[in-house]
C-alpha cells in the first residue's frame, strides 16, 4: 500500500527549493529525509534533488509508504452497529456530525462503540483509517475531523496547533448573556477533582475564548463561541466562571435532567498541500432538539 499526491504550482508561485516547498506543506523533516532518500518525490517525473528550484507550473508528486510512520495502519475496531452522518469527504478528510452520548474513541484495546468504531466500518477494508484530529466530550455533538491517510496527519495536526483551524461553537448558556466578548482567565487542574479543570487552577495555562449572544429564551442565552486555545474543558469552564454555565453540564452546572446543548457548529481549516490560502468551511447542523430545553 501507499499514498501518492500530485500538485502543480499555481503560476503565482515564487521560485524556491523542493525541500522549502515540501516544508512549506507542512511536512515534518523525517518525511522531507524519507522522501529524499527514497527517491518517492517526482518534479515533472523526474527526481530531483532537494536543493533545486521549483516555480510555476511544475507538477509535484510526493509518494508516501507506511514505513514512513510510526503507526500507519491505526487498531480501531470496526463497529456497524451505527452509522454516522458525514457531512464532508475527500479522498483524506472525513468530518462527521457526531452524535450526542457518543464517545469520541475506544479508551482501552478492544473497545467499540464510540464514534471512531462506526467510522472504520464505514470506511471499510480498504481504508487504513480513520485517524483521529479532533475530539469532543462524549456528550457535545457536531463536526469532528479525522484523516482517511496516514501522510495527512501530521500537515493537519500542525495546522491545528498553528490554529489555522478554526471551531465555531454554538451553546446555550444559563441565565441574560449580553453583546459578545471575551474570556480569558487561565484554566488549570481541580485540586477537588481530577476530573475537572478550573480558572486559576493548578498549572494554569493561557485560555481565550470569545463569545456572541445569538438568541433568547427564558433564562437562556444562545452564543456562538470561538476559540484561540484548546484546553480541556475549556467552555464549559470559562462559561462556569462567568456565572453563565453550560445548560445541561453535568460537571461545571447545576444539576438537571436536561442534556448538555453545546454542539461544534463549524470548522474552518486548510486543505492539506493546498497551492493557495483558500480555507474550506464545513457546518454541522445542529440537533433537532437543540432549542428544546425543558
Amino acid at each position: 500500500m501507499h499514498w501518492t499526491y500530485t500538485r502543480t504550482l499555481p503560476s503565482t508561485q515564487i521560485a524556491r527549493s523542493l525541500r522549502d516547498q515540501l516544508i512549506a506543506w507542512l511536512l515534518p523533516s523525517h518525511l522531507v529525509h524519507d522522501l529524499r532518500i527514497s527517491q518517492r518525490v517526482l518534479v515533472n517525473g523526474s527526481y530531483r534533488s532537494m536543493n533545486q528550484l521549483v516555480g510555476p507550473g511544475d507538477i509535484v508528486q510526493m509518494t508516501f509508504v507506511p514505513e514512513d510512520f510510526k503507526e500507519p495502519f491505526p487498531e480501531v475496531d470496526p463497529d456497524s452497529a451505527a452509522t454516522v452522518a458525514v457531512i464532508y469527504e475527500t479522498a483524506d478528510l472525513l468530518i462527521v456530525n457526531k452524535t450526542r452520548g457518543s464517545k469520541t474513541h475506544p479508551n482501552q484495546p478492544g473497545e467499540r462503540g464510540t464514534t471512531l468504531n462506526h467510522v472504520a466500518a464505514y470506511l471499510g477494508d480498504e481504508q487504513p483509517g480513520p485517524y483521529i484530529l479532533s475530539r469532543l466530550d462524549q456528550e457535545t455533538t457536531g463536526a469532528l475531523m479525522m484523516t482517511k491517510t496516514p501522510a495527512v496527519v501530521p500537515i493537519m495536526v500542525r495546522n491545528i496547533a498553528e490554529k489555522r483551524v478554526q471551531r465555531t461553537y454554538l451553546a446555550w448558556v444559563t441565565g441574560h448573556l449580553a453583546g459578545e466578548g471575551t474570556f480569558d482567565d487561565p484554566i488549570g487542574r481541580d485540586p477537588q477533582d481530577r476530573r475537572k479543570r478550573q480558572v486559576n487552577g493548578i498549572h494554569p495555562q493561557r485560555a481565550i475564548t470569545h463569545y456572541a449572544a445569538l438568541d433568547e429564551q427564558s433564562g437562556a442565552t444562545l452564543v456562538k463561541l470561538w476559540l484561540e486555545t484548546g484546553r480541556t474543558h475549556q467552555l464549559r469552564v470559562h462559561l462556569a466562571a462567568s456565572g453563565h454555565p453550560l445548560i445541561g453540564d453535568p460537571l461545571y452546572g447545576a444539576p438537571s435532567k436536561t442534556r448538555l446543548r453545546l454542539h461544534c457548529w463549524q470548522l474552518r481549516f486548510p486543505q492539506p498541500f493546498a497551492t493557495d490560502d483558500q480555507l474550506t468551511t464545513v457546518t454541522a447542523p445542529v440537533p433537532a432538539d437543540f432549542d428544546v430545553l425543558n
